[in-house]
């Protein structure tokens, strides 16, 4: 065979699906760390009487949870759906602002996934970032 036929074609992504795929991404690993917080002992037990870390369970409190998680999932859509310029700064912006709140959700923790997936969130984070503020321009 020639060397032209065994070369793959690869196709160019448009910037708005890379954005997306990394929130997806992002929300995936957001999901199954809380997920996989139920199979540790001390959370379970610590759900079962009320509270998460420091917080009581309460309505307020899963609220804000709800909230916090729906940046992200809107970010999905939003990447797609947002003309360039919102589209950049709304990306940076979200992307920014969660990356603290990934660190703080570290605080106490000792078990290795939660660090192992703290650190995937953040550099997904990153790119997102990354990808935004290299927007190209016309």
């Amino acid at each position: 065979m020639s060397a032209s036929k065994t070369q793959l074609q690869d196709h160019k992504v448009n910037l708005k699906l890379k954005l997306a795929s990394l929130w997806a991404s992002f929300m995936f690993l957001y999901i199954y760390v809380d997920h996989f917080a139920l199979f540790m002992p001390e959370k379970l037990a610590d759900i079962l009487k009320g509270k998460v870390f420091v917080f009581d369970i309460t309505q307020g409190f899963i609220f804000m949870a709800l909230a916090l998680a729906t940046i992200p999932i809107l970010m999905i859509f939003l990447s797609v759906a947002l003309p360039a310029k919102a589209n950049r700064i709304t990306n940076i912006s979200a992307a920014t602002v969660h990356i603290p709140y990934m660190l703080f959700n570290l605080a106490g923790e000792t078990w290795i996934h939660m660090y192992f997936a703290a650190a995937l969130e953040v550099l997904l984070l990153c790119l997102i970032i990354r990808y935004a503020w290299k927007w190209p321009s016309v």
